[in-house]
């Protein structure tokens, strides 16, 4: 489609037109392949004062509009707790080079909220996902799509019927929530064969109750695909241990008898902190890698660094919560108009209940 006659004139427009925020869903074929796919936006130019000011009123709008498109969705920073994540990912891996009949391992990103698991799962994948594109093509031999990752977000109460049920509309089966749950689970079998997926990627395990009878056969289910597929599975959740999922639901001397406990690498995913002069450091280098990605018109360096006190004290540390903060403070610094971050802007700013909770009982 092509733009109209305002937009074609206008080149804030027309950058938002081609840069708008990203709406595919991963939890499908065709919106994981989108993100795989996604290039990188192209560089927004940052306007000064003077330069802003002759600009009309659509086109200053558009303008600020188009930064707050970029403000907010900064590169993914390679951290310390990520390269540690891929670390363990990597050695994981390792084992998906065996042969169909030997069990691979899995992987479990087990943290607390908004600590970056989803980021360094999706990241991950998308990573391996075009590599072996690249390798082996977008076909395999049999003329199949190739789909080298399934990327599957639980929902409350997921049931084992729900479970496979969702697998197969990630692939756009047909018969996905037409079937019994048995022929349901012979159907992911083979779309997993015929795309020759390698990874599957589990988020929000943490909606499984697996002390409760339908928790307990969704545990069973998955070590019975890991036993089918020649597959790795990566899960992700909110406390995962406390939730029994390593010991499947089981109490006492039965946990120790947990296939999961033996199968399941655990990867845990840690704030930052600022009590060590190393913690102090890392954080001050994902501000100073963050504050680089910031377009206001009195930007200036150590804007972000110079306050990474109270950027601590009001984060705790939680990559997530430091995201909604640096969101909403750019916001207000074009709103405003004062085109800068400032500690007092800093403190005014409303972020996610927990950080702002912990921050003010600090």
């Amino acid at each position: 489609m092509n733009p109209g006659p305002a937009v074609a004139s206008n080149r804030w427009a027309a950058w938002l037109t081609a840069n708008e925020p990203a709406r595919y869903n991963l939890a499908s074929k065709v919106g994981w392949d989108a993100f795989v796919q996604a290039a990188a936006r192209e560089p927004l130019e940052l306007l000064s004062r003077a330069q802003m000011g002759r600009l009309s009123g659509e086109e200053l709008e558009d303008y600020n509009d188009a930064r707050a498109v970029w403000n907010a969705n900064p590169p993914t920073v390679a951290t310390a707790q990520l390269a540690g994540a891929y670390s363990v990912i990597d050695q994981v891996m390792a084992s998906g080079r065996r042969d169909a009949d030997k069990l691979r391992g899995s992987v479990v990103i087990d943290a607390a909220p908004a600590l970056g698991k989803t980021t360094i799962a999706t990241r991950y994948a998308r990573e391996f996902h075009r590599k072996v594109i690249r390798r082996h093509g977008p076909h395999t031999p049999e003329g199949h799509q190739r789909l080298p990752v399934v990327y599957l977000p639980l929902s409350a109460g997921t049931t084992l019927k729900g479970l496979n049920t969702k697998l197969l509309r990630f692939y756009g089966h047909p018969a996905a929530g037409r079937n019994t749950r048995a022929e349901l689970g012979a159907l992911a079998v083979d779309c997993v064969a015929s795309c020759q997926t390698q990874m599957i990627v589990i988020d929000d395990l943490h909606f499984i109750d697996f002390k409760h009878r339908n928790g307990q056969e969704v545990s069973n289910h998955l070590k019975g695909l890991a036993n089918e597929m020649p597959v790795t599975f990566l899960y992700v959740g909110v406390r995962l241990r406390e939730k029994k999922f390593f010991d499947e639901g089981l109490l006492g001397e039965d946990a120790a008898y947990a296939q999961t406990s033996r199968r399941a690498t655990r990867c845990v995913v840690a704030p930052f902190s600022i009590t060590t002069t190393t913690g102090a450091r890392a954080w001050s280098a994902l501000l100073a890698a963050m504050e680089q990605h910031v377009l206001l018109a009195d930007f200036r360096p150590g804007m972000l660094t110079d306050h990474a006190d109270v950027l601590h004290r009001r984060t705790q540390g939680c990559i997530g919560s430091l995201t909604n903060l640096l969101d909403r403070v750019c916001y207000l610094a074009i709103a405003t108009g004062i085109e800068t971050i400032t500690g007092e802007l800093i403190e005014t700013v409303t972020i996610d209940n927990a950080a702002e909770h912990l921050s003010h009982s600090a």
